[in-house]
């Protein structure tokens, strides 16, 4: 489901170039930098970036609720979409990118807790076939040209 209440599937990005992350919006730091990062690339791609659909799955569907996901997207790159599901649509969504995520120990409430998980971006092509990995720390800037290489 993604930010507007929308259900998709990946054959809704067939035709498209995916740049894909996992995370969670409760984060406190590394995945608002990392959809930062993947936004800003996607910009510096200018007009041809426009075939790159970026895509922030969650790996926390317990919080990201649908309504605090069309909030986040909205200091990010315009076109972003975030998605959310039940437990076992985002562990199949995760198997598929082999993405690793576990909630941590919760705190001083239940809905207190990290959430551990993988920090890359994949770069999917039209066909739905991995083309690139992009890791955490990597700059907007290099992550565009690799991008730009296969447009």
């Amino acid at each position: 489901t993604d930010h507007t209440g929308r259900a998709v599937t990946d054959r809704d990005f067939l035709g498209r170039y995916m740049l894909v992350y996992f995370g969670y919006t409760w984060c406190p730091d590394t995945c608002r930098v990392d959809v930062l990062v993947m936004s800003q690339a996607v910009e510096m791609l200018g007009k041809v970036g426009d075939q790159v659909q970026p895509i922030f799955i969650t790996v926390d569907p317990a919080r990201d609720t649908v309504r605090s996901l069309a909030d986040f997207v909205g200091h990010f790159h315009p076109r972003l979409l975030a998605l959310t599901g039940s437990a076992a649509q985002i562990a199949a969504a995760a198997e598929a990118y082999k993405v690793y995520y576990g909630k941590g120990e919760e705190g001083e409430s239940p809905d207190d807790y990290p959430v551990d998980h993988t920090t890359n971006m994949y770069l999917m092509g039209p066909d739905g076939v991995s083309l690139d990995l992009f890791r955490h720390g990597m700059r907007p800037a290099e992550i565009a040209q690799a991008i730009g290489q296969h447009l």
